[in-house]
């Protein structure tokens, strides 16, 4: 007779299995090989409490591995954190709370989308180190009331990418003790055995970035897995990396081979599985005996008194130390949308010229007082980016609460680790490199917007205005796909008043990531800038005389937009001048106000952009025209380069008169 712990994990394997089966597609493969590990871990390492999903000082576990969903989808189900059997019988279909990978905000439970391979690392070192920051602002003697791990279950595939790499040196830097990466070694990748790609010795590897390493010979040993987690927990400097070995598709036919890693094991496939493991009734699909139930709700329940012993501590926390609750609680509030509005300093600037990186870096040093939950950094370009917040320390080994975090040269891994701080809550994070090497970090900002994450990225030197260093540096093709990425906020901004304008959009976004795209060298303060590119396009300049026609144009450009619309009115050419900053919150605007500013009536269009032309179809329309980019830059002074490729008054004054 088997024991309760293994009928248990028994249960994942033959619901996951069933899941699949039923769906007809998805990945039993590592479900079957992994699910001990699994249990280990959430029964006896992990606190966590089915009741309230959201308890702050819960263990947080991220599936990286995200095709391996079923798995987790069957953990929930017996923890009781929500899903239903109708739930999991609906796996991967749509509209249901069991979708192919895990969607944070969907299922209760899911700490982060994943499925990306290494993402989930990635937003593993980032919780991580809010609980890092938050223990160090926080704590006091007696009175550890940020104190959990955060488990990343990942496998080969995870490893191959190269974001795990960027992840795990970042984390080894830092000396995340309460990071746990456990690896599932089962050898096998979707074209055959990793030995075809993928031969390094992996414990080695990870260990030169500064982990404890750790392994487990036998996947199924309970004992020795257990042993690995309370290992990793006793060091207190390095985080800790669990191989444990396994066999893919364990317990059913296809045991040990590629195929059962991303298709459904098959009918008859299943009822051997079944049979192997000895389970009841294993022609009944779906069939799970009452005491695996009740087992798991024992183990739910011990959760909840974790979190009752954790509640009674904070409340004796927050009675000693009244001024560290106030401060907890503003680290934990929302932003107040119309203090910041109201703010005048926010919104005050210089009549000097200034690049619009300036501006926002001494609109980020503002906001650090305002915000003492804020903090970033950028990809080894701090002075650059101008992101340093001046005087708030630096995140390190040494000192968890300092606010400016160095990245190094690690631009995915810096956007996944910003997306794990906002998950794991009490942390506004910012994260920020050159425009050009944003394709870098596209993966974690689409990983955002599906997350409906406000994350803020801050993007310099945003267009052929980089100059010398050419066209490697110069972003010509980014603002398009960045545009063409659904919810995600991308602000280009003209001067100081519109990028303060940005900012404000951006913290006070609630499920939309925000792009600020700014400028490498100086711009003039534009008159009649405003706060009305809080609305994503507005009429910077009205046209002198009749309206015959528009300029629409964005940043850097915005003053060539000006400077042709004085040249064609001496012409008797009366033209508007349309700044538009951001076109996705322009579009969010009532039909009333899109007319307002760009009547239907009004066809002789003109957008001017150092960027690809890509996009702007919808807004010139077919009589209209772009002053654009159609290839890449060059290396000389920017002013000659925006004379080389058309971005003078006099080009757009000729492309307008050419529509006319």
């Amino acid at each position: 007779m088997i024991s309760m712990e293994k009928k248990c994990i028994n249960a994942i394997r033959v619901l996951s299995a069933d899941m699949i089966q039923k769906a007809k597609s998805g990945h039993p493969g590592m479900p079957l090989g992994a699910a001990p590990t699994a249990y280990e871990l959430w029964a006896h390492h992990m606190n966590h409490n089915p009741k309230n999903p959201k308890w702050i000082n819960r263990d947080r576990f991220i599936l990286s591995s995200g095709h391996a969903s079923a798995m987790l989808y069957s953990l929930l189900h017996f923890y009781g954190y929500g899903l239903t059997l109708d739930d999991i019988k609906d796996f991967r279909q749509e509209g249901s709370l069991t979708p192919g990978h895990p969607e944070y905000g969907r299922t209760a439970g899911v700490e982060s989308t994943t499925g990306p391979l290494g993402a989930g690392i990635g937003m593993g070192v980032g919780m991580a180190m809010a609980e890092a920051h938050l223990a160090a602002t926080f704590n006091k003697p007696d009175f550890p009331i940020v104190d959990h791990y955060t488990f990343v279950l990942c496998g080969d595939g995870c490893l191959m990418e190269g974001i795990s790499s960027e992840a795990l040196s970042f984390a080894g830097n830092l000396g995340l003790s309460k990071l746990i990466v456990i690896y599932d070694s089962n050898r096998i990748s979707i074209e055959g055995s990793t030995d075809l790609t993928f031969t390094e010795n992996v414990a080695q590897r990870v260990a030169a970035f500064g982990f404890q390493t750790l392994t487990v010979e036998d996947g199924n040993n309970l004992e020795e897995i257990a042993k690995a987690i309370e290992a990793a927990k006793a060091d207190k400097t390095r985080p800790s990396f669990i191989t444990v070995k396994t066999e893919i598709g364990y317990g059913s036919p296809k045991q040990g081979s590629a195929s059962s890693h991303g298709e459904p094991l098959g009918e008859e496939n299943v009822l051997a599985l079944k049979k192997t493991l000895g389970w009841d009734k294993p022609e009944e699909t779906f069939y799970i005996p009452d005491d695996v139930y009740e087992h798991y709700r024992e183990l739910a329940a011990k959760g909840a008194q974790v979190e009752a012993q954790w509640n009674k501590l904070f409340a004796e926390y927050a009675e000693k130390f009244p001024d560290a609750k106030k401060l907890w609680d503003k680290y934990h509030a929302p932003i107040d949308d119309e203090a910041l509005l109201n703010d005048e300093e926010f919104w005050r600037v210089d009549d000097k010229p200034q690049a619009t990186r300036a501006s926002s870096g001494n609109i980020l040093n503002h906001l650090k007082d305002l915000l003492p939950n804020l903090m970033g950094g950028s990809a080894d370009l701090g002075p650059s980016n101008k992101t340093i917040l001046k005087g708030a320390g630096d995140f390190n080994k040494n000192n968890y609460g300092g606010r400016n975090i160095h990245f190094g040269v690690r631009e995915m891994a810096m956007a996944a680790a910003c997306n794990g701080l906002f998950l794991h809550g009490g942390i506004t994070p910012y994260c920020a490199t050159f425009f050009v090497f944003s394709d870098y970090l596209k993966p974690m900002v689409r990983l955002a917007s599906l997350m409906k994450i406000p994350m803020i990225y801050i993007f310099s030197h945003d267009s052929i205005g980089v100059g010398e260093d050419g066209p490697t540096h110069e972003p010509i093709e980014q603002l398009a796909m960045f545009r063409s990425q659904p919810n995600l906020n991308v602000f280009r901004a003209a001067d100081a008043v519109e990028t303060a304008a940005g900012w404000y959009l951006a913290l006070t976004s609630k499920k939309t990531p925000t792009a600020l795209i700014l400028t490498r060298q100086n711009l003039p303060q534009v008159v009649g800038s405003s706060r009305e590119a809080l609305k994503g396009a507005y009429v910077i300049s009205e046209a002198a005389g009749e309206l015959q026609g528009i300029l629409i144009a964005t940043g850097s450009e915005v003053v060539t937009a000006l400077e042709a619309q004085v040249e064609l009115a001496k012409e008797n050419i009366f033209v508007r001048v349309v700044s538009m900053p951001c076109q996705e919150i322009f579009e969010q605007q009532s039909d009333e106000y899109k007319e307002k500013i760009l009547p239907k009536k009004i066809r002789a269009r003109v957008a001017i952009e150092a960027a690809a032309n890509y996009g702007w179809g919808s807004y010139v329309g077919l009589d209209g025209a772009t002053v654009t980019m159609s290839g890449f830059g060059a290396s000389a002074p920017a002013q000659v380069l925006f004379k080389k490729f058309g971005f003078t008054a006099a080009n757009v004054v000729a492309t307008f008169k050419s529509i006319l």
